[in-house]
């Protein structure tokens, strides 16, 4: 009784968590313009649920995508097939985006609000998700530590509500864990396909989800060396584990991807598909292969899919491994980008542990680092008081035998991020999303136990002694004491924590709705965190409509210059009153316009120094207005006192556009 009880409370908890996250989001995504990549996901993603073709965006799998247009059909929006990036052009995502929501009559905003639930949604179900796989680790009262972290985490807050695969791909791996788990842990029939089945759901949201199929390999490795150190011997019939993670990644494939594959490429001329593949491959793996000779390296594989795009049975694996391909050469390519007070195409292997220090709140990095200290000093300590071999090998499994969930997270976690460090696409923190829930379970559970268990194991030992007559102690009132001094350590463990997880809410809260641009107090807070890092970890576009609501507070701005970064359209939304400008167009008050607009993404680009090996064009700088105005740390403190300063503005609308008046 007791137990259903707690585990309603528990429930009604997760159910307040997922309430207050999907408010905060939909506050957010009311308020917040087209961020870049939408551009390109909303009209992809409506042409494979409306038309049923996947001519636009291969390069990102469907599922975030498609669920987004979902709701979007109801508007039945004209979608412009008539438009030449639809009939000409190869992957015209950026301009059939432009031509669906700002040039054919659509309401854009209204199209955007409605292609933002599903992926809000879907945000709520990762944080469920993420709850019940704590649970299963650490009980229903513990699951609920990870489930806030995520759910008011203000990075999950901003990608949580866009069209875009992020957070999409948080949650394919978490479903894929979580069914992969509960096969291990009762290898049925029943619960071999239902892992199967979210193995190849979560293929469909990232082409970064692939690696769970490395680490189930090598789970599958782990698990058969065990098995037979337990037995003392390596048997035929422990291949069974890779049998079952072979099993379950076919039916993935067969009956998941193929099937949606299928379904969205179905209205794609075949012709055309072919025709396409070829072009975006063109380059792959060094160019095509001559006629009359063998293929070689990586350019096998593009080979093989213009070949496969052919022919109609391949074609949806065909359209799939493009995908994966065009994110191989995407990755291999590399951004420019603002990095730490210079303009480089690589933040190096030191780009993600930064934005995680900088970009995560302060409590649950208290929390996080804490727990995973708490665990490696663990592990260290078993490790010296296990010195010799068998010790250690004795140790390690009996580890694995009780804790081998909490392995698997820690090993995949290890696996994300040793591949996210090593690749030079370093464009947003958003990247290493999927292993943000694993680290705050796996903190969760040291918690756990720094809480609970080290505090009253010995303790109860002890009473249990004096009730049994067989105590080692001669006073009861001293054992009592020490009981009570264990509670008291444990309570003001308690309360610690409690203080972390409201300071945690408060600074969300505080940061609504500008969570994109969300620093902490070592990155100089929202409003200074692009002296650091922008593009999508500060400026992806974000605040056209703010920009909109602050033209139309001023009417004596009769004219506008734009230099915008983003998803919108400052003439759509801005009308006659918008000029497009660049830094190449000089000072727009020498051509009768004095105001001035820019996203801080373009402008910390264009005018701090260029790391090795980059260049820019001198018109791009902006001479004229760093000519014009000192360079401010706008109240920054001091990181604005060694980097990253630019031009002081006269107003700043949201967080990343800065306005000039000249």
């Amino acid at each position: 009784m007791f137990r259903r009880i707690s585990a309603s409370l528990a429930g009604w908890a997760l159910a307040l968590i997922c309430l207050g996250s999907f408010g905060l989001m939909i506050w957010a995504s009311r308020t917040d313009s087209a961020i870049d990549d939408e551009l390109a996901h909303i009209p992809a993603g409506y042409g494979y649920v409306h038309n049923l073709d996947y001519r636009l965006n291969p390069e990102h799998p469907p599922l975030v995508k498609a669920l987004a247009m979902l709701p979007v059909l109801f508007l039945n929006p004209v979608y412009p097939t008539q438009n030449q990036a639809w009939t000409k052009e190869i992957n015209g995502q950026w301009d059939m985006g432009t031509a669906f929501l700002y040039q054919s009559g659509n309401d854009a905003n209204a199209i955007i609000r409605m292609a933002r639930i599903m992926p809000i949604l879907l945000t709520v179900l990762t944080i469920i998700l993420v709850y019940l796989l704590a649970r299963s680790l650490i009980g229903d009262w513990w699951g609920l530590l990870p489930a806030f972290l995520f759910a008011f985490d203000p990075t999950i807050l901003a990608h949580g509500h866009y069209v875009t695969t992020d957070v999409g791909a948080a949650f394919g791996v978490i479903l894929s864990l979580f069914f992969y788990l509960r096969f291990i842990e009762s290898p049925t029939t029943r619960r071999l396909w239902a892992a199967g089945i979210a193995f190849g759901v979560g293929q469909l949201t990232k082409f970064s989800t692939p690696l769970v199929t490395v680490l189930f390999l090598l789970l599958a490795v782990i698990l058969w060396a065990r098995d037979a150190l337990i037995r003392r011997r390596f048997t035929a019939a422990g291949l069974h584990r890779f049998r079952d993670v072979i099993l379950l990644i076919v039916i993935g494939y067969v009956f998941v991807v193929y099937p949606v594959y299928f379904l969205f490429t179905s209205g794609y001329p075949i012709g055309r598909q072919a025709a396409d593949t070829t072009a975006l491959l063109s380059s792959f793996g060094g160019g095509p292969t001559p006629a009359g000779q063998w293929c070689h390296g990586m350019r096998c594989l593009a080979d093989l899919d213009i070949a496969m795009s052919k022919h109609y049975l391949t074609r949806p694996y065909a359209q799939y491994l493009l995908g994966i391909l065009m994110d191989l050469q995407r990755v291999d390519a590399g951004n420019t980008i603002y990095f730490l007070g210079r303009v480089v195409d690589s933040g190096g292997w030191i780009y993600f542990p930064v934005l995680f220090l900088l970009k995560e709140p302060i409590p649950t990095l208290a929390i996080v680092l804490f727990g995973l200290g708490l665990s490696l000093w663990w592990i260290i300590r078993r490790s010296r008081q296990n010195r010799t071999f068998h010790g250690q090998l004795t140790a390690v499994i009996g580890y694995l035998e009780t804790n081998f969930g909490e392995f698997s997270l820690g090993l995949f976690a290890l696996l994300y991020w040793a591949y996210s460090l090593h690749t030079p696409l370093n464009i947003g923190i958003r990247h290493i999303l999927p292993t943000l829930p694993l680290l705050y379970i796996l903190a969760a559970g040291a918690w756990k136990r720094w809480v609970t268990y080290a505090s009253f194991e010995g303790h109860f030992a002890e009473i249990n002694l004096l009730a049994t007559g067989n105590a080692v102690f001669s006073s009861v009132n001293e054992s009592i004491r020490r009981f009570g001094r264990s509670i008291a350590r444990a309570a003001a463990k308690y309360i610690i924590l409690i203080i972390l997880l409201a300071w945690l809410l408060l600074e969300t809260l505080f940061a609504a709705p500008y969570f994109l641009s969300y620093y902490n107090e070592f990155g100089g807070g929202i409003q200074n965190g692009y002296h650091f890092v922008t593009d999508s970890n500060y400026d992806w576009g974000q605040d056209l409509l703010r920009l909109k609501a602050f033209v139309e507070a001023h009417p004596e701005i009769n004219l506008i210059a734009v230099d915008y970064f983003g998803g919108g359209n400052p003439h759509y939304e801005l009308g006659s009153r918008e000029i497009d400008w660049s830094s190449a167009k000089g000072n727009p008050a020498d051509h009768g316009i004095h105001w001035f607009a820019v996203s801080i993404d373009i402008l910390q680009n264009g005018i701090q120094p260029l790391g090795p090996g980059q260049t820019r064009n001198a018109s791009n700088t902006f001479s004229w207005l760093t000519a014009l105005r000192p360079a401010s740390s706008t109240g920054a403190g001091w990181p604005a006192d060694t980097m990253g300063n630019v031009p002081a503005p006269d107003y700043r609308v949201g967080t990343s556009i800065f306005i000039y008046h000249l």
